[in-house]
């Protein structure tokens, strides 16, 4: 039940970034956003899951392109 919470609060934050990538035409945005709706299908451990989560989420933050 933890993974299916931690995904979806993810997925929520990656549809956010892609709709902002995609409105402000920025790739960092996209991809991140894309990669945070997509990964928790594959990831079936907990602490992958926030892992992960907490590295594409500031990965737009620190990558300016």
């Amino acid at each position: 039940m933890a993974n299916f919470l931690w995904g979806f609060l993810f997925s929520g934050i990656g549809a956010g970034f892609f709709l902002y990538g995609r409105k402000q035409t920025a790739v960092v945005p996209l991809a991140c956003g894309l990669a945070l709706m997509a990964y928790p299908y594959f990831v079936d451990d907990v602490v992958m899951t926030v892992a992960i989560g907490v590295v594409l989420v500031a990965i737009p933050y620190f990558v300016k392109v």
